[in-house]
């Protein structure tokens, strides 16, 4: 796909342009009109991964003079591209919403990861996306090469969604939050605690983290004056973003650690502790789902801590770990893998039985006359 756009700007560079150029491209100059072609795809891709670059930015991020950036951004102008410059002291450039939506480029892996996400998005738990998810993945999959292709069908062939989704979210809601995050821009917005409490929020917003049932969203509460974590699902209403806000150092480098650690005792309705006879690494790389914490007791041993939506999940992530383990609380969670044990011991016995009821009866050996005599 990134090939494909690249022609079409190519071949929109080829023809007449606005009569100001000063290094007009001619037909023959191939080399040429591929290295700004290339450069075009690169600008493109630096205006839209945030919402301002000043011209200085710009420049050294494509190597080249603001001179040569403001001629490219002309170059996007007349293609389609909504490229809005403001002058003077911190002025610069960014990619507007355009009456149209023109070409997106995408590396292969990008369109990849589009593809699985939409996949996901047509069963996921955002309301209102899942007709236009499976509308979007039909026109992308029709343009993919082969191989790309035949990467989203693995993926999509492996996949399996454990158990319940959680609660359903605002397409529209989600998309204001994640863009004020990346914009930096305040949010406000109607707040419901676990205990059903009321409140209005006034916040920095920075990360939106998803675990296996809940997106949460990272902020700064500007009248706590201190660092919170929210749960979408919780949020009323249309969030509301305001003026931008210049972004304060992160609580930690970690923040989808950081999140588990504030979401994990109240995210779940079972709760488990266990030892886990195995290194902590391996068992890190094992316990995928949740908000499991993995803290190493020795080298061969750890304890983890997480929660679960029920004991059947819990008992099926602790048997998943591969190796031995002993479970400390709850002692229902025991009781409960006590039971699996009995019934796995006896699905084994019946098919132990099953197999020798099948096999033919053992034949008597036969008695010769010297026998009977």
């Amino acid at each position: 796909m990134g090939a494909g756009a690249l022609g079409r700007l190519a071949r929109g560079m080829r023809g007449s342009y606005d009569g100001s150029r000063t290094d007009p491209v001619l037909d023959g100059d191939e080399p040429h009109v591929i290295q700004t072609s290339a450069r075009l795809l690169k600008l493109l891709s630096l205006l839209q991964s945030r919402r301002f670059w000043t011209g200085g930015e710009l420049a050294r991020a494509l190597e080249v003079t603001e001179r040569s950036v403001r001629r490219d951004v002309d170059r996007l102008r007349s293609l389609g591209y909504p490229v809005h410059a403001t002058t003077g002291v911190g002025g610069g450039y960014q990619l507007g919403a355009g009456k149209e939506l023109p070409p997106l480029p995408l590396e292969d892996d990008e369109a990849v990861a589009v593809a699985v996400g939409l996949r996901a998005a047509a069963t996921g738990p955002v309301r209102g996306l899942e007709e236009a998810s499976v509308r979007a993945l039909g026109k992308l999959t029709q343009v993919l090469p082969k191989r790309l292709r035949r990467k989203v069908s693995a993926l999509d062939a492996v996949s399996v969604r454990l158990g319940d989704a959680g609660p359903t979210l605002d397409a529209d809601a989600l998309a204001t939050i994640a863009n004020a995050c990346r914009d930096a821009e305040v949010l406000c917005f109607e707040y419901s605690s676990r205990k059903d409490a009321a409140s209005a929020r006034r916040v920095e917003p920075y990360r939106l983290v998803h675990t296996s049932y809940r997106w949460y969203l990272l902020a700064y509460d500007l009248d706590r004056g201190a660092w919170r974590t929210f749960r979408v699902d919780r949020i009323h209403g249309k969030p509301r973003a305001g003026r931008r806000f210049t972004a304060r150092p992160l609580p930690s480098d970690d923040v989808a650690a950081y999140v588990a650690r504030a979401v994990s005792p109240e995210a779940y309705r079972k709760r488990a502790r266990a030892t886990v006879h195995g290194p902590a690494h391996a068992v890190s790389a094992r316990l995928t789902w949740g908000a499991w914490q993995v803290e190493a007791l020795s080298p061969d041993r750890c304890a983890v801590s997480s929660g679960g939506a029920s004991l059947e999940e819990l008992a099926f992530q602790l048997g998943f770990v591969g190796f031995d383990f002993e479970v400390h609380e709850p002692a229902e969670l025991v009781e409960h893998i006590r039971r699996l044990a009995e019934r796995f011991t006896r699905a084994s016995a019946a098919h132990r039985e099953a197999q020798r009821a099948e096999r033919p009866p053992e034949r008597a050996p036969a008695v010769t006359r010297g026998d009977r005599a």
